[in-house]
């Protein structure tokens, strides 16, 4: 199984460790285009303070994260999984799984990033800010910028497995699965079953959850069928719609009844 998450805005510190080494990052496919990435970054946060304020959509009281880009190539770097935090990463607890289940997230767990494209959570990098969202000079939007080495990339590292995506819409937009992957992938949604709304919070604190209950109980899915009735087995209220077409994603609500 191949699982797709978004990454968090607010970010653990880089601490003291080794500085990054982008040659040592998975997918190395995409090297080529975080290089460009990172260089625009670095460029863009050394210059006009304002301008990258502007640029990276960030309010006053984070104008320290402007300096903080300028030094993604000599910062300490961690592995991503622990540089990730906010509400999602709260629930899934990776520091806490035990080693088989750690083993099985190394493996499994993708997190989509406007900088780096996509990093496994034992890929070590420093703390950064720059999201999916952003329109970087000389490079234009970066979900649009990241389609092309994503759908080089993507299809390979999803192999024969099950891709279950997590993803905001800002980081699906940077690679849809087509074809074959596609039906081998299941969108999922969290919603307030009385109200069958989606609210931000306890949509990513279930689907952390729902990941962490995935590697703890060493259930491997080969579909999305299959899928639907590990959660139900694991206790989620699911309901499941097949794609009308092949080559169509499996869409997945997980209804919840309380707000948490």
């Amino acid at each position: 199984m191949l699982v797709l998450l978004p990454p968090s805005e607010g970010k653990a510190a880089s601490g003291r460790g080794a500085p990054l080494k982008t040659d040592a990052l998975s997918l190395p496919g995409l090297a080529p285009a975080r290089e460009r990435v990172l260089g625009e970054l670095v460029d863009l946060c050394t210059g006009d303070e304002e301008k990258a304020r502007e640029v990276l959509g960030l309010s006053e009281g984070l104008r320290g994260e402007v300096a903080k880009n300028t030094e993604l190539r000599t910062a300490g770097a961690r592995p991503a999984g622990q540089i990730y935090t906010g509400v999602l990463y709260d629930a899934l607890d990776l520091a806490s799984l035990d080693a088989a289940a750690k083993r099985r997230a190394a493996r499994s767990l993708l997190v989509f990033s406007g900088l780096w494209g996509a990093v496994r959570v034992t890929d070590r990098i420093p703390s950064y800010r720059c999201s999916m969202g952003v329109n970087l000079p000389g490079l234009g939007a970066l979900g649009a910028y990241w389609r092309a080495p994503m759908a080089e990339v993507l299809p390979e590292a999803a192999g024969e497995r099950l891709v279950l995506d997590l993803r905001s819409s800002a980081y699906a937009a940077a690679w849809k699965p087509k074809g074959e992957v596609a039906g081998r992938t299941a969108t999922v949604r969290v919603l307030h079953a009385p109200t069958r709304k989606v609210v931000s919070h306890f949509n990513k604190a279930t689907k952390g959850r729902i990941v962490r209950s995935l590697l703890t109980s060493g259930i491997a899915p080969g579909g999305p069928a299959e899928l639907v009735e590990a959660l139900r087995d694991l206790g989620y209220e699911v309901e499941a719609e097949a794609p009308a077409k092949a080559g169509r994603p499996w869409s997945l609500d997980v209804l919840v009844d309380e707000i948490h």
